[in-house]
């Protein structure tokens, strides 16, 4: 029903402009990721839940003021997904990172460039200068 789709939406991006929320919402969606079926079967499972993440990711919520304080919230938290330390957690996590970020970059390419790829490269750009 119509009501139970806004109310979960509601609550999804509630979560997701907390802290931490990103990760939360990442990890509660892959769960059981890749666990059962064939090897080509749970990687096309896994590569289609981490897309589907990726555009929950990059859509700017109703409730967010502005697609501006949006991406100053989430953004950091996506470039965070490159940091997680277990192998298996860590490859769905960059996947989800990646597609989202290519993503925000496609539908808001000066928002990406400013919240994510600016951060993402300030490492390199301060390494080329000296």
């Amino acid at each position: 029903p119509a009501w139970l789709r806004r109310l979960c939406g509601q609550l999804l991006s509630e979560r997701l402009m907390r802290p931490s929320g990103v990760q939360a919402v990442v990890r509660g969606i892959m769960e059981g990721t890749g666990a059962g079926g064939t090897g080509a079967e749970a990687a096309a499972v896994d590569w289609r839940k981490c897309d589907t993440v990726a555009k929950i990711l990059a859509s700017c919520p109703q409730q967010c003021l502005s697609l501006e304080d949006y991406y100053q919230l989430v953004c950091p938290q996506i470039l965070d997904l490159l940091h997680i330390q277990d192998k298996l957690t860590a490859r769905q996590f960059q996947r989800v990172a990646t597609t989202t970020l290519l993503t925000m970059a496609k539908e808001h390419p000066q928002l990406a460039e400013k919240h994510l790829l600016q951060p993402l490269l300030a490492p390199l750009l301060r390494c080329s200068e000296t």
